[in-house]
């Protein structure tokens, strides 16, 4: 595993743990987190933290998989808010010293297959 996977791995297990301050280890003081679908951006490190901290709801997410590599990684996961349950995927981006330096979130979401293809599929 390298060594993006890894801090990748403990993103996700300070999150789910609510370590904030394993959380803001890995991070730079710069972090940039930007989120796709509602069009927000948190910049530095203590706004992201208390940003993810204060995200309402019994959440809880599980690391599907992450792949990284020298330039940077991404992660899919499951996250349930209550009875709500998404896949997230998340793109990380680092600084010299491994710290995540840019978070972008992406949040898939379910649609019904086009009509006329359920020959072709099958519903999981």
């Amino acid at each position: 595993m390298s060594d993006h996977a890894a801090t990748i791995g403990r993103f996700w297990a300070a999150t789910e743990a609510r370590d904030w301050d394993g959380l803001a280890e890995v991070l730079a003081d710069d972090l940039v987190y930007e989120m796709e679908q509602t069009r927000e951006r948190v910049r530095g490190k203590p706004a992201f933290v208390r940003f993810f901290s204060e995200f309402p709801g019994d959440w809880h997410l599980v690391v599907r998989r992450i792949i990284a590599d020298a330039d940077g990684g991404v992660s899919t996961l499951d996250f349930t808010v209550g009875d709500e349950h998404m896949v997230g995927i998340t793109f990380f981006t680092f600084d010299v010293d491994g710290r995540i330096t840019l978070l972008e979130d992406v949040w898939p979401e379910p649609y019904e297959r086009p009509a006329g293809r359920a020959h072709l599929t099958e519903l999981v």
